[in-house]
C-alpha cells in the first residue's frame, strides 16, 4: 500500500466507526429514495451484515455468560436476576404510557380510511409455553437455532456448576485445575469475539448502506408520506422516553451521571440498532459497549444484556400505544381511559409471551386490537412501513437493555467509572480506531 493510500486509510480510521455508520445509513436512505427499485439488488449486501452478526450472538453469549458465572453464585444470580427483570417490566410499562399519551396528542390515523387486507401473523405462546421453553430439551439444538432463552439457561447452570466445583476441589486437584483450564479458554474465547465484532462493525458500514438502499429502494417515498403522522408519532415518543426515562431519571437522576456520557457509550449499539432492526443481531456490539465503555462487569452485563434482548420490548409495547390510538381513529372511536389502561395491561403481558416470536409486534398489535375491539385490518395498514417503525422500536429496546444494566450495575457496585465514557474522556476506550 502506498504512503499516500496508507495515510488517507489512517484518516479514515481516525473516524469514529459510529459516525462512519451513520454517513451510511443517511446515504444508502438517500440512494434508495433516489434509485428506486434497482437498488434492491444490493439486498445481499446487507443480509451478509446481518447474518454476521447473527452468526456471532450464540459465541459471544455463550463465552461472556460463563466468564460472568465464574463469579456467580446462585444468591448472587437470584438478586441481580430480580432487579433487572423488575427494572425491564417497570420501564416497558413505562413506555406503553408513554406511547399512549403521545398518540393521544398527535391523534395518526385520523383522515384514513381503513383497508380490507389478509394479513398471516403466528399465535402467541401462553406464559407457560414461554417458562417452559426456557429449559431446553437440547442445549446444542437451541444453541444452533439462536434459541438465546434456552442458551442463557443452560450455559448458566453450566457456568455455575464450575463455579461450584473450583470452590470444593483444592487448587492441586485434577478436578480444579481442568474448571481453571475451562475458564482460562472461555476467557480467551470471549475476547476473540469481541475482536470479531470490531471486523464485522467494520464491514457494517458497507452493510448499512445496503440495507437502507435496498429498504428505501422498495418502500420508496409514496409509502412513507401518508404514514408520515404515525412515524413522526413514534418517533416522538421514542424520544420523549430515551430521553426522560432512560437519560434523566436513569442516568442523571440514579446514577448522578451525565446523560451524554451515556449516549457517547450507547451510539454504536443504537445506530446499528437503527440499521439492522434486531436486537438480538445488535447483541454482540451491545455487550462491547458495556464492557469498553461503560466498564460494567462482566458477571452483569453477560446476563441483563441477552435477557433484555430477548425479554425487554419498551420500544416494541410502546408502539402499542400509539397504533392503538391510530386504529381507533381509522374507526372514528376515541378510546377511553379505561380502554387505555386495557392497552397497558394488554400490551405489557403480550410484551412477555411474544418476545421470542419472529414478527412480534404485529402479533402484539393483534392482541390488543382484538382486546379493544378495534379492526385487525389495521395490521395489514401498518406492515408495509413496519420496517422502518421497526427500527425505531428496535433502537428503543437496545438503548433500554443498555440503560437498565447500568442502573444494575449501579446498585451492585458494577461499574468502572475510571477507565469508560464516566470519566469524561472524548471518546469511549473502546472504540475501535483504538484498536
Amino acid at each position: 500500500m502506498s504512503s499516500s493510500a496508507s495515510s488517507l486509510w489512517s484518516r479514515y480510521r481516525s473516524i469514529p466507526i459510529v459516525y462512519r455508520i451513520g454517513v451510511a445509513f443517511v446515504l444508502g436512505s438517500l440512494a434508495g429514495l433516489i434509485g428506486g427499485e434497482p437498488l434492491t439488488a444490493l439486498q445481499p449486501i446487507g443480509d451478509l451484515f446481518v447474518r454476521l452478526l447473527k452468526m456471532i450472538i450464540v459465541p459471544i453469549v455463550f463465552f461472556t455468560l460463563l466468564m460472568g458465572a465464574r463469579r456467580l453464585t446462585p444468591s448472587t444470580l437470584g438478586r441481580i436476576g430480580g432487579v433487572t427483570v423488575l427494572c425491564y417490566i417497570v420501564t416497558t410499562a413505562i413506555a406503553i404510557v408513554i406511547g399512549l399519551a403521545v398518540g393521544n396528542l398527535v391523534d395518526p390515523g385520523v383522515g384514513l380510511d381503513v383497508v380490507s387486507t389478509d394479513v398471516q401473523t403466528k399465535q402467541a405462546p401462553n406464559i407457560g409455553e414461554v417458562l417452559l421453553g426456557i429449559v431446553p430439551t437440547n442445549p446444542l439444538g437451541a444453541m444452533a437455532e439462536g434459541d438465546i432463552l434456552p442458551v442463557i439457561f443452560f450455559t448458566l447452570v453450566f457456568g455455575i456448576a464450575l463455579a461450584l466445583l473450583q470452590e470444593e476441589f483444592d487448587a492441586d486437584t485434577a478436578v480444579h485445575r481442568g474448571v481453571e483450564t475451562i475458564f482460562d479458554v472461555v476467557e480467551a474465547g470471549a475476547e476473540a469475539m469481541f475482536k470479531i465484532v470490531w471486523g464485522v462493525m467494520e464491514f457494517g458500514i458497507i452493510g448499512v448502506f445496503a440495507l437502507m438502499a435496498a429498504t428505501f429502494g422498495t418502500a420508496g417515498v409514496d409509502a412513507i408520506v401518508p404514514y408520515a403522522k404515525l412515524i413522526g408519532a413514534l418517533a416522538l415518543a421514542v424520544g420523549i422516553h430515551i430521553g426522560l426515562t432512560y437519560l434523566l431519571v436513569i442516568q442523571r437522576g440514579v446514577l448522578g451521571e451525565s446523560p451524554i456520557a451515556f449516549l457517547r457509550g450507547a451510539r454504536e449499539a443504537m445506530v446499528t440498532a437503527l440499521s439492522i432492526r434486531s436486537s438480538s443481531g445488535t447483541l454482540p456490539v451491545t455487550m462491547s459497549n458495556a464492557d469498553e465503555n461503560f466498564g460494567i462487569d462482566e458477571e452483569i452485563y453477560s446476563f441483563s444484556l441477552p435477557l433484555g434482548a430477548t425479554i425487554n420490548m419498551d420500544g416494541t409495547a410502546m408502539y402499542q400505544g400509539v397504533a392503538a390510538i391510530f386504529a381507533a381513529n381509522l374507526v372514528g372511536q376515541a378510546l377511553t381511559l379505561g380502554e387505555q389502561f386495557t392497552v397497558v395491561v394488554t400490551a405489557l403481558l403480550a410484551s412477555i409471551g411474544t418476545a421470542g416470536v419472529p414478527g412480534s409486534g404485529l402479533i402484539m398489535l393483534t392482541l390488543v386490537l382484538t382486546q379493544l375491539g378495534l379492526p385487525l385490518e389495521v395490521v395489514g395498514m401498518v406492515a408495509g412501513v413496519d420496517p422502518l417503525l421497526d427500527r425505531l422500536r428496535t433502537m428503543n429496546n437496545v438503548t433500554g437493555d443498555l440503560a437498565v444494566t447500568t442502573l444494575v450495575a449501579h446498585v451492585y457496585n458494577g461499574i468502572d467509572r475510571t477507565a469508560s465514557v464516566w470519566s469524561g474522556s472524548s471518546e469511549p476506550a473502546g472504540t475501535p480506531q483504538d484498536d
